[in-house]
């Protein structure tokens, strides 16, 4: 028979839980801030750090190795508590989104790629070719502008069009 309070009674006082929680998902927030955009995939960089923080938060409780869920749990809300009002503040205070969240990067400007993006972001000149082919654009000279956007994917805006075809969307010819 389980021991029941044991399974949910707190082994570590919550406030250590709930700092453990805050400075983590801060620090680790800082330095996918660093990383770049291009690490992330589709995901927004808060997505990916939400989503490894809270798996890694309730592991513990999972394979036996705490001795209470509600290490887990706690920690877990600790954390998603810190990503929604990041969200919130970031929504709230301009100022701060420029800081927390990451914006759109300029890859080619009027034809040309801007090699200090690309140098930042680790990308070469064939990973921005290849991904301008995806939106059918052969050519630098066709492309205004070209950003790398805060979830990864790669946009583009062609001379005297709106925006080209992506890979998931039908295009003209």
């Amino acid at each position: 028979m389980p021991d029941w309070n044991a399974l949910f009674a707190l082994s570590v006082p919550p406030l250590e839980l709930l700092l453990r929680g805050t400075v983590t998902f801060l620090v680790l927030l800082a330095m996918m801030r660093v990383i770049g955009q291009r690490e992330t995939g589709g995901l927004g960089i808060s997505d990916v750090l939400l989503v490894v923080l809270v798996a890694t938060a309730v592991d513990p409780s999972l394979v036996g190795e705490s001795r209470s869920v509600s290490d887990g749990l706690l920690l877990a809300a600790t954390i998603v508590f810190w990503s929604l009002v990041i969200d919130a503040l970031s929504y709230r205070m301009p100022h701060l989104a420029r800081v927390v969240k990451a914006r759109p990067r300029p890859l080619v400007e009027d034809g040309r790629l801007n090699r200090r993006v690309m140098r930042r972001e680790l990308m070469t000149e064939d990973e921005v070719m290849a991904q301008l082919r995806l939106h059918g654009v052969a050519d630098l000279s066709e492309v205004t502008r070209a950003y790398l956007e805060p979830n990864g994917m790669i946009s583009v805006i062609r001379r005297g069009e709106g925006e080209a075809d992506g890979p998931d969307r039908p295009g003209t010819p």
